[in-house]
């Protein structure tokens, strides 16, 4: 990542050792420039930001890759399958989905909400996550169906740059999953397609 890093950067400011907070190592890439720090202030990023973080200057044409590169560093993709309800009916099986970004500033969620409602039609809900935290917590959460537009958006491309573990959960639902002659029990999978494109019955 840290290679990754420098390189979009064009830096060649060197990789080194770092001791964290809690006592174990990490690395880190250090290096000073003071009209990059200038340009980042410009654009709304602030010292300290986890906190202060507002709207910021992001043209519409690279807010994917923005958003991409939040999701990667705050957020999460989520699938797993629920069961909860198959003691009352065995078809009460559904694949779940989620991408969610996580924020201590509402102000900035709600910012990228309302920016990936105007770009992409999908609307998402924020939720207070802070339980027993003595600072704000909030989440930023689509479902399935959104989901999906949002991870075809933001990985638009096979070579874009992002975290690959991330990405590797999101695969495949970047293309249709496949084809099936008859419905699955339960509910409508979301991106699947039905009985579209099958041979004409003899």
């Amino acid at each position: 990542m840290l290679e990754t890093f420098r390189a979009c950067l064009s830096i060649s400011a060197a990789i080194t050792p770092h001791r964290g907070g809690h006592g174990g190592t990490n690395l880190r890439v250090q290096w000073g420039d003071r009209h990059f720090y200038e340009w980042l202030v410009s654009i709304g990023l602030t010292p300290a930001k986890s906190l202060t973080l507002r709207p910021l200057a992001i043209p519409d044409i690279v807010f994917a890759d923005f958003l991409r590169g939040c999701i990667d560093g705050d957020g999460s993709v989520t699938v797993y399958v629920d069961r909860y309800n198959t003691k009352k009916s065995e078809r009460y099986v559904y694949e779940r989905l989620y991408v969610k970004l996580v924020s201590a500033s509402r102000p900035f969620l709600e910012w990228m909400q309302t920016t990936i409602c105007r770009l992409l039609s999908v609307s998402g809900a924020i939720h207070d996550s802070s339980g027993r935290r003595q600072r704000p917590l909030w989440v930023l959460r689509y479902a399935k169906a959104e989901s999906i537009q949002l991870i075809g958006w933001m990985y638009y491309a096979a070579d874009v740059l992002c975290l690959a573990r991330k990405r590797a959960k999101a695969e495949r639902f970047l293309s249709p999953l496949g084809y099936i002659s008859v419905r699955s029990v339960g509910r409508p999978r979301v991106g699947w397609v039905y009985n579209h494109g099958a041979p004409d019955p003899l």
